[in-house]
C-alpha cells in the first residue's frame, strides 16, 4: 500500500477511536450543511467521523482495495486532492437537497476514490462479497442510482447526496488533471528541440538497407522532414527512433 492511503487509514481509526472516549467530539466534528459557513471546519472533519463500528470498517475496506492503485496512478498530491475535494462536493450537494441533515463518514472522499478507479480501469471486475463479478463503470453506475433513488426517497439514515457529491467531485477533478496533462505534453511538443552535432552525425550513419520496411519508411519519413524543416521540427518521438537505431554507430 501507498503512503497516503496508509495515512488516511490510520487518522480515520485513530479518530474513531478518539470519539468512543470523547462522545462530544462528535457534535464538534459532524458536519450540518446549514451551518457550514459558521463552522467551517466540519467540511473537513466530518469526513474523518463515523457512526460505528460498521460504518467505519466497510468505508476503511473500500479505501483499502480502492486506493492504492488510484494514488499510483495519481501521485501522492493530486490523490489527496482527489480525496478531499470529494468529500467536500458532498458537503456541497449535502447543503443543497438535505441542509439541516448530521452528517459524518469518509463515504463521499471514498466514493470519489471509488469513481477514480473507474475511470482509469472501467472494465476492472470486481467482486462484491467475493463472490458477485462487476465491472467497475458498472459498479459506480449502479451505486449512482442507489444513491439518487434514496436520495429521493430520504430512506435509511444514508447520506446519499454525500455519495452523489463525491462522485461528481471526482468527475470533474479528473476532468480537470487530464486537461492540464494534456496542455503539458502539447507544450512540452511545442518547444524547439536541440539535437547535438554528434547525434545528427551518428543518425547519418544508419544503414537503411539493414532495417525492417516498416522501419525503413519511418526513417526516410524523418529524413525527409529534416531536410524540408529542419533539426527543430522533430518530436521527442523521433528523436528516440533515430537515437535507438543509431546506437553504437
Amino acid at each position: 500500500m501507498n503512503s497516503w492511503t496508509i495515512r488516511l487509514i490510520i487518522v480515520n481509526v485513530a479518530i474513531f477511536i478518539l470519539s468512543m472516549a470523547a462522545p462530544g467530539l462528535e457534535n464538534a466534528m459532524s458536519l450540518i450543511p446549514a451551518y457550514m459557513l459558521q463552522q467551517p471546519w466540519t467540511i473537513v472533519t466530518y469526513m474523518f467521523m463515523h457512526a460505528n463500528l460498521g460504518h467505519i470498517f466497510f468505508n476503511m475496506l473500500a479505501l483499502f482495495f480502492f486506493g492504492p492503485r488510484v494514488e499510483l496512478e495519481l501521485g501522492g498530491t493530486r490523490y489527496l486532492l482527489l480525496y478531499f475535494i470529494s468529500g467536500f462536493m458532498g458537503a456541497v450537494l449535502s447543503f443543497f437537497f438535505t441542509p439541516y441533515v448530521r452528517i459524518v463518514g469518509a463515504s463521499g472522499a471514498i466514493y470519489g476514490i471509488l469513481f477514480a478507479f473507474a475511470y482509469f480501469w472501467p472494465r476492472e471486475k470486481i467482486f462484491i462479497w467475493g463472490i458477485i463479478p462487476i465491472e467497475a463503470r458498472w459498479l459506480v453506475v449502479g451505486f449512482t442510482a442507489i444513491s439518487l433513488f434514496g436520495g429521493l426517497e430520504d430512506s435509511g439514515g444514508i447520506a446519499h447526496f454525500a455519495h452523489l457529491g463525491g462522485f461528481a467531485g471526482a468527475y470533474l477533478y479528473l476532468k480537470l488533471v487530464d486537461r492540464r496533462i494534456h496542455r503539458a505534453q502539447i507544450m512540452a511538443e511545442a518547444q524547439p528541440v536541440v539535437v547535438s552535432r554528434g547525434a545528427s552525425e551518428r543518425w547519418a550513419r544508419i544503414d537503411r538497407e539493414k532495417l525492417h520496411v516498416v522501419n525503413r519508411e519511418e526513417l526516410d519519413r524523418i529524413r525527409l522532414k529534416i531536410a524540408t524543416q529542419g533539426m527543430t521540427s522533430l518530436t521527442t518521438q523521433e528523436i528516440a527512433f533515430m537515437d535507438r537505431f543509431s546506437e553504437g554507430l
